[in-house]
């Protein structure tokens, strides 16, 4: 038969009539009304304080030692990471399990994910590797349907993946959970079907920024979006009209801190031969619905993003196309309104990869 432990015992009243003094380790509880106390051997009943529980760390999407890469075209399954403390180039940590390019990551408190893309085909994989190892990934789940282009988001619990196109442009919103490996589901619509937008993950709120879809628009001049939606991570809900940027814009990174979502580079002018590409970078707050405003410039343009990843003091965007493939890795700091810098390359030139960061 298993030993029982007991800890003493009595109602609050009988404490405090009592008014012993515990051993230094021994605990107390009140019968009545749940509490413990704690002794430490010298202080009475009455002076103790009750024991508290230390509360959980509060899950934080921002990261404070690495940002991933993943993917990218010309087409790889190269999972690599750099450096949030030190400006140094990409390192080889691991292999997708596509060679696929026009993916959008995820990140948990353990692991990055990276969903959809292209083969050139479209592809539906949910894929995630672990934080904790260099490691390949592996094939966790399905999105809804075969797409590219989503705009990625991310809460505690769970990734969204918002839009994108197979070819048919989409407004879906989906998500699925990080504590499973399980497939994507249908739970809310944006206000109307988009690819190639940002995603941001907000403390209570994914937001979906920009985006492209020339079949809906009413003239080539406008077939960029600046809108900025959102919609709630506690409950399974359409997306509402929030504010603007300042450039209508596609392709861009999306970065975001505790307080503001930003919005770096992309494309801001219909399809031509090159396409046109902005520097801005905008940002907007998250304590209230409001328009973006402009506050700095990337290195470069950049036509179409590689990887965003955010640390907790800075916004990152690695690799891109603008006349040429780019390998830069540059970042902009979140304390500051301020230009970004060049600080690192990834191992090679490319865009459309995947970030995630921790």
């Amino acid at each position: 038969m298993a030993n029982t432990i007991q800890h003493k015992r009595g109602t609050a009243a009988e404490w405090t009539s009592a008014d012993p003094t515990l051993a230094a380790g021994e605990f107390g509880y009140e019968t009545d009304t749940g509490k413990l106390k704690l002794g430490d051997g010298s202080t009475a009943w009455s002076a103790l304080g009750y024991f508290e529980a230390a509360a959980a760390a509060a899950y934080s999407f921002q990261g404070s030692a690495f940002g991933y890469a993943s993917g990218g075209t010309p087409k790889v399954n190269t999972i690599q990471k750099y450096s949030f403390t030190a400006d140094e180039n990409a390192t080889d940590v691991g292999d997708l399990t596509q060679l696929k390019f026009s993916i959008s990551g995820n990140t948990s408190s353990s692991h990055g994910y990276t969903a959809g893309g292209r083969l050139p085909l479209q592809t539906n994989v949910i894929e995630k590797f672990p934080f904790a190892a260099d490691e390949n990934a592996t094939d966790v789940g399905d999105l809804t349907v075969d797409k590219y282009e989503t705009a990625a988001s991310s809460s505690s619990e769970n990734g969204y993946h918002s839009g994108g196109a197979s070819p048919t442009v989409f407004n879906v919103i989906e998500k699925f959970s990080f504590a499973a490996d399980e497939n994507g589901t249908d739970i809310a619509d944006l206000l109307a079907a988009r690819y190639a937008s940002g995603g941001i993950s907000a403390p209570e709120y994914a937001y979906v920024v920009g985006g492209f879809n020339p079949a809906i628009a009413p003239s080539p001049s406008n077939i960029h979006t600046n809108i900025i939606q959102k919609f709630p991570f506690a409950a399974d809900e359409n997306a509402t009209d929030v504010g603007d940027l300042t450039v209508a814009r596609s392709y861009s990174f999306a970065p975001n801190s505790t307080e503001y979502g930003y919005t770096a580079g992309g494309m801001d002018v219909p399809f031509s031969s090159p396409p046109g590409a902005t520097n801005t970078i905008d940002k907007f707050p998250f304590a209230t619905d409001a328009n973006a405003t402009d506050v700095g410039d990337l290195v470069q343009a950049v036509q179409y993003s590689g990887a965003p990843s955010s640390s907790t003091t800075d916004g990152y965007g690695a690799g891109g196309v603008n006349a040429s493939l780019l390998n830069t890795i540059q970042k902009f700091p979140f304390a500051t309104d301020a230009n970004a810098t060049d600080i690192a390359d990834l191992l090679a030139t490319g865009y459309g990869q995947a970030g995630s960061q921790n």
